[in-house]
């Protein structure tokens, strides 16, 4: 169940930069270590919605029904354009400046969990890549996902707080010029805007 395929699948699938790496990383620069934490933290419990849907064929539901599915998207698309706002904003809960900003670690692990909350794809994405993994063993099914599933989201965390960390301790180097810090800013805001834009087009 849990093969070296698996391993080697989900880390690839979890390493590529996505909206909560980028976000995690924003969390590192602007605001340390910790803030990394409960952003990886947050990013990590968004995935639980999308594995149980997966798991009890909800993600069928969702890739079946359009309007559902365009509700969700739509959603996310506009929390990505959010936060891309927030990183513009000179005191935006994601601007990076050189005065490091504190937030509430319950804050950005809930903004985190929206990320993916808000992104419906992943629960297909669940359903298209489990499956291969199973033994075949209908009556173990339910728990060989729930392991996967498991597996998958502590990989994330871990991956997810590494790249947090290393934008944290970078962040002396980075931020020692105002220019720096606007083209950060400004870079992580048209991410998040790219971002949106791939995800309205997405399709059920």
């Amino acid at each position: 169940m849990i093969s070296f395929q698996f391993l080697l699948t989900a880390f690839v699938v979890v390493l590529a930069p996505g909206t909560g790496v980028i976000y995690t990383i924003a969390l590192g620069l602007g605001q340390g270590r910790l803030a990394a934490f409960w952003a990886s933290l947050g990013c990590t419990i968004g995935i639980l919605p999308h594995l149980a849907a997966a798991t009890l064929g909800l993600a069928a539901v969702l890739h079946t029904s359009a309007v559902l599915f365009t509700i969700v998207k739509f959603a996310g698309v506009a929390y990505l354009l959010y936060l891309a706002w927030q990183s513009l904003r000179a005191h935006g809960a994601l601007s990076i400046g050189a005065q490091k900003s504190t937030e509430p670690g319950w804050i950005i692990a809930r903004r985190a969990t929206l990320i993916n909350l808000l992104n419906p794809k992943l629960s297909i994405f669940f359903l298209a890549l489990l499956p291969p993994f199973l033994s075949g063993q209908a009556d173990t099914a339910t728990l060989e996902m729930v392991v996967l599933g498991a597996v998958f989201m502590i990989m994330t965390f871990g991956v997810f707080l590494f790249y947090g960390v290393f934008a944290a301790m970078t962040r002396r180097w980075l931020l020692g010029s105002e220019r720096v810090m606007r083209w950060l800013n400004r870079s992580f805001a048209g991410i998040f805007v790219a971002l949106a834009g791939r995800l309205a087009l997405e399709k059920a």
